[in-house]
């Protein structure tokens, strides 16, 4: 179970770069032309009242940002998989140097954009194609710009402002070496990748609750240094947030997303009170079925039938989910099989690779996908999940400008999720064996319901109660983050599940905190994708032809008005309602199953 190193990955596991430049000498002239077309947008400075000039201007603008795209995914994502490759560390070094330079030199377009004469904006916007709404947008936020000077120095700050989550991922896959831990006599191998991706599922529950106890004794040590990085960030989104004129981050972070605050709440708030005793009732069948002594943290992510968890290829994924999207065209399948074929994931594990997975879609090209793949069912879910990114991404990409690709983060994930739920439904179809659909549904319990709405939820009511201590002018520690976060466990799992030492630690183990309010819009666009895939089930074509319209809307509508292009009214609590009812719905059929199939009663 140790881990290989980069160098020894067999290929067909890694992703394939050359899909965007064949050789180095391409990826040069590329970073060339980035500096050239620069140089030419510099020569609009001063000149940005006039709206022939700004339509111009903003022409070349986008036509830089479609060079810098993979010119950003070439240079990074080496390191997401290769935390210790010095040779690609340099490399995305150089990079995010020039590109800081470039956005520092060119951060007067938006300052002069904003300070132009609203008439001018409104002849832009309508003479414009593709940056209307990126200019309707800078009238949105002219409050909050700030001076020219202000921003060009902000801009040329921006990676030591944002040198936090740098921090955080150096110690968490660099620094952090894991010792091997024994059970009964045997001696296991541990890692970050390790533990998450195998450990946390292991069925022998000495050897689970071991792995537990080792790799949270290893966080133990870094939480000073983590808490002070997390409070370094903190302290940055609230300085940033006043100079912009916002009361708190919160309110700015919601701004730039177009979202209410009331929206924001609601889902922290109705989740932890409506969705709480369906989960532990789910964690009561998880003890029940594996006759476990107590009901542990450790023991939250075992499957319910660990008999039944067949090993799945990456042939059979392919399979599954080329199968189960059919449902969204042929073009749609086409890209499922060509992302297979040519190599856009990365399905190695290997040491100094990133946790957890993620989708890079520069525009109009490739997608590049990041997981560690186990033969398990759950592989199958998230290659589903990150395939959706990338089907939506295409489907913006091709129908809109670079500038209406920059989706709300309040909707960003509910393409992914859709695609866990059509792939779901196609399984509980394709079978009428008890024990298959008590598995498939059990698969979504935790692959895509407890992920999305209560790990990732329980980060968002977390993330909320520190943001309000450094709203009240404190600085959070280890011992208050600790507090905070066994305090939300406590909240949400009751007597129901032991918290056991270490469970305390775990909002060490979460890089969303690093990215504004990103943690609670999972369980805002799973809310947006369960309304719009049980409008699917019931509606059929018409359904798939407006979730289909949504994708490849991108941000030419704000979330409100996506959610409502889909069919879902996220203005009213109706959509998380329902959603919270149709998890329960799924957690009794699984207890009534378990009951016919292991007479097992759950209460």
């Amino acid at each position: 179970m140790k881990l290989m190193e980069r160098k020894d990955v067999p290929v067909e596991l890694t992703w394939d770069m050359s899909l965007l430049y064949a050789s180095e000498e391409d990826y040069e002239k590329d970073l060339e032309k980035a500096k050239e077309l620069c140089t030419q947008l510099e020569e609009y400075k001063g000149k940005l009242n006039d709206s022939d000039n700004i339509v111009a201007c903003l022409k070349k603008y986008e036509e830089l940002g479609i060079i810098q795209e993979p010119l950003g995914c070439y240079a990074t994502l080496p390191v997401s998989v290769d935390t210790y490759d010095s040779a690609a560390e340099k490399r995305a070094g150089l990079a995010m140097s020039l590109f800081t330079d470039i956005s520092a030199r060119l951060s007067f377009i938006e300052s002069e954009l904003s300070q132009a004469d609203e008439k001018v904006l409104s002849e832009a916007i309508a003479k414009a194609e593709g940056s209307a709404n990126y200019l309707k947008d800078i009238l949105r936020n002219k409050p909050h710009q700030l001076s020219p000077e202000t921003e060009e120095v902000l801009s040329r700050l921006y990676r030591s402002l944002d040198a936090s989550y740098d921090i955080y991922e150096k110690a968490k896959l660099a620094d952090m070496r894991f010792d091997d831990f024994e059970v009964n006599g045997k001696t296991y191998p541990l890692g970050y990748s390790l533990f998450e991706d195998d450990y946390e599922y292991v069925i022998d529950t000495d050897v689970r609750r071991a792995a537990f106890k080792a790799f949270y004794s290893k966080l133990k040590q870094y939480e000073n240094v983590t808490a002070a990085c997390y409070d370094a960030y903190c302290l940055k989104e609230k300085q940033m947030a006043k100079v912009r004129g916002f009361e708190n981050a919160i309110d700015a972070d919601l701004f730039y997303q177009k979202v209410t605050r009331e929206m924001y709440d609601r889902q922290i708030d109705m989740i932890t009170k409506d969705l709480s005793p369906i989960m532990r009732k789910y964690a009561r069948a998880l003890k029940a079925a594996h006759h476990l002594d107590k009901m542990t943290w450790a023991d939250l992510k075992l499957p319910l039938d660990a008999e039944y968890d067949p090993e799945v290829s990456i042939d059979q994924t392919r399979e599954y989910i080329h199968n189960a999207l059919q449902i969204l065209g042929d073009d749609y399948v086409a890209m499922v099989d060509e992302a297979f074929k040519n190599r856009w994931f990365d399905l190695a594990k290997n040491q100094g690779k990133e946790t957890g997975g993620f989708c890079s879609s520069p525009y109009r090209k490739n997608s590049y996908i990041l997981m560690s793949f186990n033969n398990k069912m759950s592989d199958v879910f998230t290659a589903a999940h990150e395939l959706g990114h990338a089907g939506h991404f295409r489907a913006c990409s091709n129908a809109q400008s670079l500038f209406d690709t920059n989706v709300s983060g309040y909707v960003v994930e509910a393409p992914s999720t859709m695609n866990e739920l059509l792939l779901s439904g196609y399984l509980l179809r394709s079978s009428d064996d008890k024990r298959f659909k008590r598995w498939v549904l059990s698969t979504l319990i935790q692959n895509t319901y407890y992920h999305n709405m209560v790990t990732h939820l329980r980060e968002a009511w977390y993330q909320r109660e520190v943001y309000k201590i450094v709203e009240r002018g404190e600085s959070v520690n280890a011992e208050m983050l600790n507090d905070i976060f066994k305090r939300n466990l406590e909240t949400f799992w009751g007597d129901d599940v032991e918290l056991v030492e270490g469970c305390e630690l775990t909002w060490m183990r979460q890089p969303h905190y690093y990215m504004g309010l990103y943690s609670y819009c999972y369980s805002a666009s799973l809310t947006i994708a369960t309304a719009a895939y049980r409008l699917i089930e019931k509606e059929g074509a018409p359904a798939v032809e407006r979730w289909k319209e949504m994708l490849a809307a991108g941000s030419t509508l704000g979330p409100i008005e996506l959610a409502k292009l889909a069919g879902v009214d996220v203005t009213t609590d109706q959509p998380l309602k329902e959603t919270i009812a149709y998890i329960g719905e799924i957690v009794d059929q699984i207890c009534e199953l378990t009951e016919e199939i292991d007479g097992i009663h759950i209460d």
